[in-house]
């Protein structure tokens, strides 16, 4: 691992897709959210630009998913994610404050269909400190679009989970470190003091 620093004032935690209808689906969650919560503290406390994404639908939404997105159009035959509904509601335990940037998505990626990197950059935000659920979702688009746009990506291993095991590992071991300072809470934590 490299020695990392981080510009506080440049810097934004994302907390992704922490749902009260995804986290439910995740084997170890409760592990997850609290050690997702001692993060969220931390960097509120070191004054860090925190970020919320969360996936929701309107019945307008879901007409405009097409057939061709295998996974999206399953989302829209369902309707598990319709906003205002329990599913889409972020967990209790970490519940945005004032201050805290809010972005609903209708896609994999954060970036993709909301204006977050707009909110980001005005703020001069150029590096990222990486949660969520699913690390072969949002996680993975995520990090690929944000290297894209040129941040400096920290994915914190044990504060993003997948329902595979397996696919998690590999992504945090083998696709992650290409892109992104791979570190686990304990390592985080520090540099957000």
């Amino acid at each position: 691992m490299a020695n990392i620093t981080l510009d506080k004032s440049k810097t934004a935690f994302l907390l992704m897709d922490f749902q009260q209808g995804i986290v439910s689906r995740i084997p170890g969650a409760n592990d997850l959210v609290p050690n997702v919560q001692k993060a969220l503290l931390a960097a509120r406390a070191a004054k860090i630009q925190v970020a919320h994404v969360r996936v929701a639908f309107t019945e307008a939404d879901y007409a405009t998913i097409p057939s061709t997105n295998k996974a999206f159009a399953q989302v829209s035959k369902y309707k598990g994610a319709t906003d205002g509904t329990d599913a889409t509601k972020l967990v209790d335990a970490l519940a945005p404050i004032d201050g805290e940037i809010v972005v609903t998505k209708k896609r994999y990626g954060a970036l993709s269909t909301t204006d977050l990197h707009e909110q980001l950059q005005v703020k001069g935000i150029n590096t990222l400190v990486i949660s969520g659920i699913s690390t072969s979702g949002v996680v993975l688009s995520t990090i690929r679009d944000a290297a894209d746009k040129d941040y400096a990506l920290i994915a914190v291993s044990d504060l993003i989970a997948d329902p595979e095991a397996e696919v998690h590992k590999v992504l945090i071991e083998k696709v992650f470190p290409k892109q992104a300072d791979v570190i686990d809470l304990a390592a985080l934590l520090p540099l957000f003091q």
